[in-house]
């Protein structure tokens, strides 16, 4: 007659937001995804994504899964995936990326290092190894 409910927990992706006229400064760990538009000096470590708005700025050391840059940065940048620099992105330090999307007129003033190679699977059941650039 009466059935228990139980109680789910979706996965769902936290966004997090520094403003424009914020500054932080310390370390943060989540696993959501953030957005910067102020300043953060510190570290930044999320198996999310981290945005980096066109006035936002950040000095130290980020770790994540993805980043989209439009302001400056300064320190290391480690990105598991993919690291899109848009136009008026300023890097410099160093970056250790898995794959690399940059627009004409970013500034990239880094060392860079490309995780490994990756290993593609052929039809006929033979690996080949695959370097990325």
């Amino acid at each position: 007659m009466f059935s228990e409910k139980k109680e789910k927990n979706p996965l769902v992706s936290e966004r997090n937001i520094i403003g424009k006229n914020t500054s932080f400064v310390g370390d943060i760990i989540s696993e959501g995804d953030f957005r910067i538009d102020g300043k953060v000096e510190g570290t930044i470590k999320t198996t999310g994504r981290v945005i980096l708005g066109i006035s936002g700025s950040i000095i130290g050391k980020v770790e994540c899964d993805n980043a989209d840059v439009e302001g400056k940065f300064s320190g290391e940048l480690i990105v598991d995936s993919l690291l899109t620099l848009k136009a008026t992105a300023v890097i410099s330090g160093e970056v250790v990326i898995s794959k690399l999307s940059v627009e004409p007129g970013a500034e990239f003033n880094a060392t860079c290092a490309m995780k490994g190679s990756t290993v593609k699977e052929l039809n006929n059941g033979k690996t080949t190894k695959e370097k990325t650039a």
